[in-house]
């Protein structure tokens, strides 16, 4: 597998586990959004390698939003 179908498999991955985490409500928010922050940075990556400016821009965002509740749920 190349390094580009990687990052955007693991990105994929990570992004659906954060969703299915949160939307169970099963106590492992902060966890869920280090998946989201971890699949902002995988997907960042390979959006920045094939110039998907778009969805680069996307990913500058959700990696804040993963940021902000890793913060709100730790402290």
């Amino acid at each position: 597998m190349n390094s580009n179908k990687f990052l955007e498999w693991i990105g994929v991955i990570t992004a659906i586990s954060y969703s299915l985490i949160v939307a169970l409500n099963v106590g492992l928010e902060f966890l869920g959004f280090a998946l989201l922050f971890l699949s902002a940075i995988m997907i960042g990556f390979w959006s920045l390698r094939l110039k998907h400016n778009g969805i680069l821009f996307l990913q500058i965002f959700y990696a804040l939003a993963g940021l902000i509740g890793m913060y709100r749920w730790f402290g």
